[in-house]
This record gives C-alpha cells, structure tokens and sequence, in this order.
C-alpha cells in the first residue's frame, strides 16, 4: 500500500506547484497590461493633442443630430493629427467640399500630418484652410498669431485657401478659462485676431462654442463685426448664438461622422464657400 501513497503525495505536490505557478504567471500578466482609464480618471493629455471639439463633447456631449433644412448647406470636415493620414479622395466622394486642417497650437507645436492633411484636401479638389488651437496660459495671442501664420496659417487668394481660424474653447489641460479673467481673455483674442489682420489681410474666423464663450468671455460681443463665426454643438440644430453674431458661417456638428469623425456645415451653399476663400 506505500506505493500508491507515495503516487498520490507526488501528484499532490506536482498540483500544488501548478497552481501556484499559474498564479504567478497570471500576475506577471496582469503587471504587464496598461491600466485602462476609468470614469474619474483625471490624467492630463500631453500638449499638442488637443483639437476641434476635445472638450465640447466632453463638457456638453451629444444632444442629437442635425435636422432638415431648406437653407442650403455645404458639408466639410475638420482634422488634426487626431486622424492622421486622412482618406480625402473617399471624403470628396462622399459629398465633402472643404475642409480646416489643424496647423499649430500655441508657439511650439505643429501638427507632423499637416503636409498630407492641407495638400491632400486641396489635390482631392477641396477648399481648405488652417486652424491654430490657442492656449493662453501658455503666450500672447500676438505671438500666437505670428507662430500660426509662420507654419501653416498664411492666406492667398488662390480661391481655394480659407482664411485662418481661432481655435478656443475648453481647456484640456487645466481650468476651463486658463485662468484668464473676461477681459484678459478678450484682450488675449483681440490680440491674435488682430495680428492675424496684419499679417495676412484677412479676418480670421472664430470657433468656439456658446457655453464656453459665455464663461469664459463674459458672452463679449466685440467681434461679431468682422470674424466669422464657426460654431461648435451636437444637436439638432446651431443652437443659440454667442453675443455679437447674428449667425454662423460654419457649424461643427458631430464628433462621430464617417472616415474622419468631425463633420460640419458650411451655413450657404459651396459658391459662399468659394466667396469666403476670396475674400
């Protein structure tokens, strides 16, 4: 009887090893997997990620989708690195008429896909422009401006080059306003839209959305004169206007469009698209 004993003591000990090298195995596994984000993960992005629309759908979501209108409309995209090499020939086919590629954010980062976003929109036979993401926590909006049409941001009136765009809405990486009081932050806006007049001649545009203006501007009503506006807000309609513009030239619609995600609506059809290149 000592034989079948001692077989059974040495399948034990053999069981007994297999579990706890399988335990072992199991957490070096699990040390070796990144960590996946959970709801209240507060992580900061890294600078030069952001782009059109980062913090409106995450502060004010998705309240549906556009609605039919009568008032004829021209479909166009936005893009940054965020997308990378974009499929423009698949875009033009679909309807897509004119696109804004991200060029700069503050007064270091350039967008490494712009050559193939800004060249391939305008070879597929698009209307494009630039876009600078501001940061004004970060430099002047002068110096802002001087950066954004030193790489990317410049005008010609060619007929297929829009003018620049302003880029500022919520913040990514910190306190909503940058920490900027109403009148700095208008001052730090008039500052680059004016410099962007002086350097290229044009009016740049202005996209933001309508919560963030009225918190962060105190709803200033300034600009609406001369600067375009481009409005940010998923739902059915433009919504309510920030103060000083009576209507939108652009609208960024959705987050979650084909090929490239961020879709919008040029508010005329593509001849005021052609007239906004112009100038």
């Amino acid at each position: 009887m000592r034989r079948p004993i001692a077989v059974a003591q040495r399948h034990s000990r053999l069981l007994t090893s297999g579990v706890i090298l399988a335990a072992q195995s199991l957490l070096l596994t699990l040390a070796a997997v990144p960590a996946t984000a959970s709801a209240d993960d507060t992580r900061t992005p890294a600078r030069g990620t952001a782009h059109m629309g980062t913090g409106v759908l995450a502060h004010e979501g998705v309240q549906g989708r556009p609605v039919g209108t009568r008032v004829a409309q021209t479909e166009g995209v936005d893009v940054s690195s965020h997308q990378g090499n974009v499929a423009w020939s698949t875009l033009w086919k679909s309807g897509v008429k004119w696109a804004y590629v991200k060029a700069t954010e503050g007064t270091s980062y350039r967008n490494p896909y712009f050559a193939q976003q800004y060249g391939g929109s305008y070879d597929a036979g698009m209307i494009r422009g630039a876009y600078h993401f501001a940061t004004p926590d970060t430099s002047g909006g002068a110096a802002q401006a001087d950066y954004f049409v030193d790489h990317g941001g410049a005008w010609s009136k060619d007929g297929k080059t829009l003018p620049g765009v302003l880029d500022i809405e919520y913040n990514p990486y910190g306190a909503t306003c940058y920490g900027r009081t109403h009148s700095q932050m208008v001052s730090w806006i008039r500052a680059f839209l004016d410099r962007y007049k002086q350097r290229t001649g044009r009016h740049a545009a202005v996209y933001t959305s309508t919560n963030w203006w009225t918190q962060c501007t105190g709803n200033y009503s300034g600009f609406g004169a001369h600067n375009p506006l481009w409005i940010a807000r998923y739902a059915s309609t433009a919504g309510t206007l920030p103060a000083g513009w009576d209507f939108h030239t652009m609208w960024q619609y959705t987050s979650s469009g084909p090929t490239v995600g961020d879709h919008d609506k040029f508010n005329g059809a593509l001849d005021r698209v052609k007239a906004l290149a112009n100038g």
